[in-house]
């Protein structure tokens, strides 16, 4: 008996287990790797924490705090407001894109350039593919009128909304009514 259970101590248990060192060279043993990334992480927090150790001195170190964090979130809600602008009122979002597409084009690759530097690694090529947009967008206001035009015709208060006009069969389609499944089927219980 002794000689099997060392036999099966080296190969299962002990501290020398054969099988587990094995396994572990195809397979990270996931407990030492959960330590090694909390200890990881551990380490990332603390270096981040400890630059905000240092106590701010003035008003000023907090304003410029504050107006580093502005550009990002305005930018996103502008776009935003833009969108909700295009569809308030596609007239006056429209006349504003007109005044976009009379900005000359250094201009817009200063404003690319202090885009890009701020927010880094940002092409150039994206505004001038949106300035092509833009202008695209611009040219298809009419077609755009025109559709809100026709879908306000369409509203149940405009005049004549339901005009068959000279369509007799239509007429005839109108005035005639339907048959009602659930109103027949009512009709039968009531007898």
């Amino acid at each position: 008996m002794g000689l099997m259970e060392r036999l099966l101590t080296v190969v299962f248990g002990g501290p020398t287990n054969v099988v587990r060192e094995t396994v572990e060279v195809f397979r990270e043993n996931a407990e030492a790797g959960a330590e090694r990334s909390a200890g990881v992480q551990g380490q990332a927090m603390a270096q981040f924490g400890a630059e905000f150790v240092v106590p701010r001195k003035g008003a000023f170190d907090r304003f410029m705090d504050g107006l580093n964090r502005l550009p990002r979130p305005a930018l996103a809600l502008g776009t935003l407001g833009l969108f909700v602008s295009a569809m308030v009122s596609p007239l006056w979002f429209s006349e504003r894109m007109q005044g976009i597409a009379l900005v000359p084009e250094p201009l817009w690759w200063l404003l690319g350039v202090i885009v890009s530097f701020y927010f880094g690694a940002r092409h150039q090529v994206k505004a001038q593919e949106f300035q092509r947009e833009i202008v695209g967008t611009v040219a298809r206001v009419p077609q755009v009128l025109s559709n809100i035009e026709t879908i306000g015709k369409l509203r149940a208060d405009s005049v004549a909304v339901a005009d068959t006009g000279p369509d007799a069969t239509l007429s005839i389609h109108t005035v005639r009514p339907n048959e009602n499944a659930a109103l027949e089927a009512w009709k039968r219980q009531q007898v």
